[in-house]
């Protein structure tokens, strides 16, 4: 490990930033061996989901100088494998998001790479979308996606739109380590840049061409009369992110007007006040949402994480509102696609839905009643962007129907190669309208499809280990996993062990153990590639759902006991 002290004092004697410099004095002359360490004891990691991390001083640190050094790495790798290299930006509601797409962009014109930008806050897929419309080389988008407000990162992607792949993200890691922070980067200034023509501004044609590609991803069936007869009531939240104009625009286009946005969470805003986790998955986050739902007494409650790649979705369930999981949402587009284009007369035998390794094993069954082809993947929407680009290299993008991750990303079409909130909100609301003529909500509609196909029930536990010493012991947990694998889980026996390191079923080699327990349960563990975090996957089949919930809490118990 580096001396974080010899760091500090160069980092000291370099920075020109005012707000990082009395960050880096303050650290200081305060002596924080705690706080020092965190701050330089690595390297922000660039992997295939780019950097991310806390924003502040030090190179463990979200800053213009660690944007800096991973750009240049880009800018070099852009330069030396393609002419005339183009990349588009884009950028979230975070704190300094702005900051560093300039800092970005006037490094990339500085290196001979032309720079275009969106001039406003924009969701991920909007990004996805340019890269592949505007025919560039890569691409870049300013954001953390759903984490915490003290968080920002800097997602990388390639010219087919998709994030960026292992053996790209290696060779782009190469070039940044041969970087010198302070006197190899590149810059030039930002709006001398504009008017020579080496920064643009994405217009406004680029965003309706990726609406109109999203609404004609629709597959609703229903006449005119019939969603007539079924208008839909909506209450969504931003939550203080890019969702809000995407998302209205494109329900507006199929229909869908009437649309109650709550307030407090209407307007982009980096600090997330009333939900400072600005997680779609997690109540706290929907909670405004819901108080509003009590009022306005909506047919569901969506909301759009801040770059409005992952949607949420909460309905009434009795007195209270129930959120459904990314599982269960996912098998209920999965379910609903297929129930639409069946009944236009495709044939689904030659269809490919793609989910990850942790996703529900509810989608097999779905595959032996659809007839469609299901492949699994590893955990991360690029390698579902992957299996669309291979499919749209053999001439067989059409195949694709649907793909999904248990972490809220949803995607239909291979108009984006990343998550799309936009594109699934729509597809959400019309399957809402279809029940609704049915007089069912939507977690009315999953309890049919777990009363047709079982109860498959997933939970996902995620348990973090902050800083330098969280990060040896999560190293530290996964070897002892790997020496010496539990023979029994919640009392039931470990039937087979699953190193995804060695390779599984031909994917790529990951950090992931799977335990797979006797009655066709199992669990599987994950450290984050974004957090410091290790995630506990949950699978558990119930003969109901009180059988099944009961296994999950039981599986759950003896594996925080493992990751201990």
């Amino acid at each position: 490990m580096a001396d974080v002290h010899v760091l500090l004092d160069e980092w000291i004697a370099n920075v020109t930033d005012d707000e990082l410099l009395t960050e880096l004095k303050a650290m200081k002359e305060a002596g924080d061996e705690n706080a020092i360490t965190d701050a330089f004891f690595q390297d922000l990691e660039f992997g295939t989901a780019g950097l991310r991390g806390t924003l502040g001083a030090g190179t463990n640190r979200m800053n213009i100088y660690t944007v800096g050094r991973a750009t240049q790495g880009f800018a070099e790798y852009l330069v030396k494998n393609f002419e005339n290299p183009t990349v588009a930006i884009a950028r979230d509601s975070r704190n300094n998001g702005e900051l560093f797409v300039k800092t970005a962009a006037a490094i990339f014109a500085a290196n001979g790479v032309t720079a275009k930008l969106y001039p406003k806050i924009s969701p991920v897929p909007t990004l996805s979308w340019a890269v592949r419309d505007l025919a560039c080389s890569g691409g870049v988008c300013v954001t953390a996606s759903h984490n915490p407000a003290q968080y920002n990162g800097y997602k990388a992607y390639g010219p087919d739109g998709c994030q960026i792949a292992s053996e790209v993200a290696d060779a782009i890691s190469a070039a940044i380590a041969g970087v010198d922070m302070w006197n190899g980067i590149k810059s030039m200034d930002f709006d001398e840049a504009v008017a020579a023509g080496k920064i643009e501004w994405i217009g406004d044609d680029c965003l309706e061409r990726y609406y109109d590609a999203v609404v004609d991803k629709s597959v609703c069936n229903l006449t005119e009369e019939e969603s007539a007869s079924a208008p839909l009531k909506l209450v969504y939240t931003p939550l203080n992110g890019t969702g809000l104009i995407p998302v209205t625009t494109v329900l507006n286009k199929v229909g869908i007007t009437d649309i109650t946005v709550v307030p407090e969470q209407k307007d982009p805003d980096g600090d997330f006040p009333t939900c400072p986790y600005p997680n779609p998955e997690i109540r706290q986050a929907m909670q405004k949402g819901i108080d509003l739902c009590q009022e306005v007494h909506p047919d569901l409650l969506l909301a759009t994480d801040p770059d409005a790649d992952r949607v949420g979705v909460a309905c009434q369930d009795g007195d209270d509102y129930t959120l459904l999981t990314g599982n269960e949402m996912g098998v209920l587009l999965l379910d609903y696609i297929c129930k639409m284009r069946a009944a236009r007369g495709e044939d689904l035998s030659r269809k490919v839905a793609v989910t990850t390794i942790v996703s529900s094993a509810m989608v097999d069954a779905l595959a032996d009643e659809y007839g469609f082809e299901l492949r699994r993947c590893l955990t991360g929407f690029k390698y579902i962007g992957d299996i669309i680009t291979s499919l749209s290299d053999a001439g067989e993008v059409d195949r694709f129907i649907f793909g999904f991750e248990e972490g809220y990303g949803y995607l239909s079409g291979d108009h984006v190669r990343d998550k799309d909130a936009v594109n699934a909100s729509m597809l959400i609301c019309q399957m809402a309208q279809y029940y609704k003529l049915q007089d069912k909500n939507l977690v009315e509609a999953m309890h049919d499809l777990y009363e047709k196909y079982g109860y498959y029930h997933n939970k996902t536990v995620s348990l973090s280990y902050p800083g330098a010493d969280g990060a040896a012991k999560m190293a530290g947990i996964m070897a002892a996993l790997r020496a010496e694998a539990p023979a029994e889980i919640a009392g039931s026996k470990v039937e087979a062990v699953l190193d995804y390191k060695d390779g599984v079923n031909g994917l790529p080699k990951a950090n992931v153990i799977e335990f797979d327990l006797e009655g066709g349960n199992k669990a599987i563990v994950r450290p984050s590639g974004t957090e410091p975090k290790i995630k506990l996957y949950i699978f558990a089949k119930g003969a109901d759902a009180q059988a099944a919930d009961a296994l999950i809490a039981a599986i759950e118990e003896s594996g925080r006991e493992l990751l201990s």
